[in-house]
């Protein structure tokens, strides 16, 4: 696990290793163990290491083949590498490492970028083709590793944070549609553009071609999410691909622990550890929140309890949240909607200061297999549209015994609107504090947020979750977190073959009798202890922001930066208007907590990487 960079001057013009030195050096702690460089002209690459596999020195990257034509840079984990060594070697293929590094560039001297579906695991990766005179870049098919780039006529750079860009005389502008969308569509990482003006990101399931001779580059997408049956019963099919996903997921040559929130997808992963190994020490990792509605310490001592595991926990406060903003601003390199992530930023502090290099994580787990309030919405539409009366009175009902929430109703009735009242009535539920400017000039573009509305049944929107509103700012957090403190975070839930299968189930294994994840409650029968398994709740990894809100230290520092002269003269919003909002969050009104940190991060986005 690691960071990477890259740069490629088109006009020429030699690379100094330094250039792509400070590069690496920004984004050190992604991987403090050791580094590597290669300057070949006009072309540089770096590493910062992470020793995860092969802890020798075999394993400095960037890795070469036999002959020195192919050179990698790479973050990631290849779980099944040493299936595809084995098939390599057979074909003639000679190794100097024990890495997973080393089977990639193999791989794509022997496969080319079909080597890519051979794999099973997460990556980003830079091969730099000597003879042809090219660079092939790949992200993962989910996009767990980040990879983001800058190209203009003179030169191409990449790398693993935005961070390491930044140090080449980038110029810092906003991306005003990306603000928009993020204000008003409540969209993050959903596209390749970045809050940052020309800096862009790879799309998961996305490769990047660069010609060296032509000066130029071309992207595609190499990977689509299909559904994938198979035979067998479900139950035993789902629970054999997910304990292969976790197996998968335990390879390491450091130990390997797990987050665990008490929710149903984390304490799976420890439990599913524990039969797998028996005799293997687990650390588990937990953000609790004493006399909070939302704590889960109890259900998490349980599963510790029941797997024989070690258990570790951190209670973050109010005042931790505001002393570490200035770094959680910094670690996340672009805005967030509010501080549930900052839950999982100390996590991975706890983790790191336990001397754990890596994790397991549920990430997810709720897209999957449904596990959200909104899923509920989508079977609703899906019953509807098929006429299945009976069916969708029963769910409905059942839904009101159980969660006894409105949110699966309002999109059911948000979906039925025609896009053009869909877009007003999103445009008017922020309109009293955004600024009219910024927003007319912004609501003629394309509304990001239609497809999701439009003919889309429930497996599509499960797709659509996995691929482009949900899971890619749940992965940017679940990184950027992790790596901040030097921990690599795994996520079995996202194997594809797990998502490809669970895709091709109908909706009612999923979601039954007003209960989410039925299929793979089925599966976790017997594995999870029972108060676990029976849960109805959803919570995760999150904070108590509305009772924050209205803690003496957290509200008279969010007054001191709506009040502040930046904030007032940013073109984004109506200060006066925001400030109104926010006294009526604040009293415990029907304005939103998380409404108030969206703009808040924002703020505190603009000052750090922007003024």
């Amino acid at each position: 696990m690691c960071g990477i960079a890259g740069i490629v001057n088109f006009s020429g013009e030699p690379v100094t290793e330094a250039t792509v030195r400070v590069m690496c050096e920004a984004i050190r702690h992604r991987g403090p163990d050791d580094d590597g460089y290669l300057v070949d002209g006009n072309v540089a690459l770096g590493n910062r290491r992470l020793s995860i596999i092969d802890l020798s020195e075999k394993g400095r990257q960037p890795i070469f083949n036999e002959d020195g034509t192919l050179a990698i840079v790479y973050n990631g984990e290849i779980y099944n590498y040493a299936s595809i060594r084995k098939d390599l070697e057979s074909r003639g293929h000679r190794f100097r490492s024990d890495t997973d590094t080393e089977v990639i560039v193999h791989a794509y001297e022997e496969w080319g970028e079909e080597c890519l579906h051979r794999f099973n695991g997460m990556w980003a990766f830079a091969i730099y083709d000597k003879r042809k005179r090219q660079i092939f870049l790949s992200r993962d098919r989910f996009g767990v590793k980040p990879l983001y780039y800058f190209a203009d006529k003179e030169r191409l750079m990449f790398c693993s944070e935005i961070k390491g860009l930044l140090t080449q005389n980038i110029p810092r502008y906003p991306d005003d549609r990306v603000i928009f969308e993020y204000l008003v569509y409540q969209l993050l990482d959903h596209s390749e553009r970045t809050f940052f003006k020309g800096i862009l990101r790879l799309q998961p399931g996305h490769i990047m071609m660069v010609d060296l001779a032509q000066g130029a580059h071309t992207i595609k997408r190499w990977y689509d999410l299909q559904p994938r049956p198979m035979e067998g019963e479900d139950v035993a099919v789902l629970k054999e691909l997910f304990a292969d996903s976790v197996r998968f997921r335990l390879v390491s040559d450091v130990p390997v622990g797990s987050c665990l929130s008490g929710g149903i997808d984390s304490s799976s992963i420890v439990c599913v550890m524990r039969q797998l190994s028996p005799g293997r020490e687990i650390k588990t990792f937990t953000a609790t929140f004493p006399g909070s509605r939302i704590d889960e310490s109890g259900h998490a001592r349980e599963v510790v309890r029941h797997a024989g595991a070690q258990g570790f926990d951190v209670a973050p406060t109010p005042s931790e949240l505001i002393a570490d903003l200035p770094d959680f601003v910094r670690t996340q390199e672009e805005p967030l909607f509010g501080t549930s992530a900052y839950a999982q930023y100390r996590v991975m502090k706890l983790a790191h200061e336990s001397g754990m290099k890596v994790l397991l994580d549920g990430q997810g787990g709720d897209e999957v297999f449904a596990g959200y309030d909104r899923y509920f919405g989508f079977l609703f539409k899906d019953l509807l549209r098929q006429f299945r009366l009976p069916r969708l009175i029963s769910e409905m009902r059942a839904y009101r015994r159980f969660a006894r929430k409105a949110i699966p109703f309002q999109a059911l009735a948000y979906s039925l609107l025609p896009a053009s009242l869909r877009g007003a009535a999103r445009r008017r539920r922020f309109a009293p504090w955004l600024n009219r400017r910024f927003l007319d000039a912004n609501a003629p573009g394309q509304d990001p947020e239609s497809r999701m509305w439009e003919a889309m049944g429930f497996n599509d929107f499960l797709a659509e979750s996995i691929q482009c509103s949900s899971i890619p700012q749940l992965l940017r957090f679940e990184d950027k977190n992790g790596m901040r403190w030097s921990v690599e975070s795994r996520v079995p839930f996202l194997d594809y073959r797990l998502v490809e299968y669970a895709l091709s189930l109908p909706p009612e294994r999923k979601i039954r009798d007003g209960i989410a994840k039925q299929v793979f409650r089925e599966a976790m029968n017997g594995t999870l202890p029972r108060g676990v398994l029976e849960r109805t709740d959803k919570i995760g990894f999150a904070t108590p922001e509305d009772q924050w809100l209205r803690t003496p230290a957290i509200e008279s520092f969010l007054r001191d930066v709506i009040g502040s002269a930046s904030f007032m003269a940013r073109g984004y919003w109506d200060a006066g208007a925001f400030a109104r909002f926010f006294d009526a969050a604040s009293r415990g009104g029907r304005a939103s907590a998380r409404q108030v940190w969206k703009v808040v991060f924002l703020e505190l986005w603009l000052r750090e990487f922007v003024d």
